[in-house]
C-alpha cells in the first residue's frame, strides 16, 4: 500500500509536527508533501530522514518571512499535489493540507488540529491583529477570507475519516463542515512532564510562540491587574 502524507507547511517544530512526527513513524514508508519547507536543521529530525515535496509557494519571493501574504494562492497550491498513485492519504491539517484533491478509490483521512481560525470564528480578531478590519484592503481581505470559507466548506466533502485533537475542535469540525470526527488526543512527553516532587514556588510560567490568538498580552494584564 502506497501512502502519502500531507502537511500544511514546514516552518518550526511546533504542536501539529509533534503530531506529524508521530504520523510518520506509524508510516516509515510514506511519502511526504507540504506547501513549502523552512524547517531549521536542528529540527528536521522530526521527518525521519526524509526530504518533503513542496508546491511551487516554495520559490516565490519572501515566502519564509512572510508566506502568510501568500494565503490566496494556498489553495491552489494544495490542489496542484498530484497523489493519484497512492492508496492511502493521511492530511496534518490547520490551513490548506486537508484540501488535496483525492480520487473516489482513495483512502482520505484528515487528522484536524483546527479549521481554519482565521477564515472562521477569530476572522475579525486576525483582520484587526493586521491592520486589515477596514477601508478598502479589509473589505479585500473578508472578500478573501469568504471565498476560503466556501472552498475549505466544499472539499470537506472529498475527506472519508475525520480525526480531531480535542473534544472542542470535533465540534468545531461539526458545526463548520457538518461531520462527525473521532477525537485523539496529541501525543504528550509523559517522560519529561512530570509532578514536581517539591511544593509549590511563588511564581507563573507560560510558553507559547508570540502569535496573536495565543493571547499572551491578555496575561500580563491579567498578572499587572493581580501583582498579589
Amino acid at each position: 500500500m502506497k501512502i502519502a502524507v500531507i502537511h500544511d507547511w514546514l516552518t518550526v517544530n511546533g504542536g501539529a509536527e509533534k503530531v506529524l512526527r508521530e504520523i510518520l513513524q506509524l508510516y516509515p514508508e510514506a511519502d511526504l508533501f507540504c506547501l513549502f519547507d523552512f524547517l531549521p536543521a536542528q529540527e528536521r529530525h522530526l521527518l525521519g530522514g526524509r526530504t518533503p515535496t513542496t508546491s511551487f509557494l516554495q520559490h516565490l519571493p519572501g515566502m519564509q518571512k512572510h508566506y502568510q501574504r501568500y494565503l490566496p494562492l494556498m489553495p491552489l497550491a494544495v490542489e496542484q499535489f498530484d497523489l493519484n498513485g497512492y492508496d492511502l492519504i493521511i492530511s496534518s491539517s490547520h490551513a490548506v493540507a486537508k484540501g488535496v484533491l483525492s480520487a473516489p478509490d482513495q483512502l482520505h483521512i484528515s487528522y484536524v488540529h483546527t479549521p481554519m481560525r482565521f477564515a472562521w470564528e477569530m476572522q475579525n480578531d486576525y483582520l484587526a491583529n493586521a491592520g486589515l478590519d477596514r477601508g478598502l484592503p479589509g473589505f479585500a481581505a473578508r472578500l478573501i477570507l469568504a471565498r476560503m470559507r466556501n472552498w475549505d466548506r466544499l472539499n470537506a466533502a472529498g475527506i472519508d475519516h475525520f480525526l480531531a485533537n480535542s473534544k472542542y475542535v470535533a465540534g468545531r469540525i461539526r458545526k463548520f463542515y457538518n461531520r462527525p470526527a473521532t477525537v485523539i488526543h496529541p501525543p504528550a512527553a509523559t517522560e519529561f512532564f512530570t509532578p514536581a516532587k517539591t511544593s509549590r514556588k511563588d511564581y507563573f510560567v507560560t510558553v507559547s510562540r508570540l502569535v496573536a490568538y495565543k493571547r499572551i498580552d491578555l496575561i500580563i494584564e491579567a498578572f499587572n491587574r493581580m501583582p498579589d
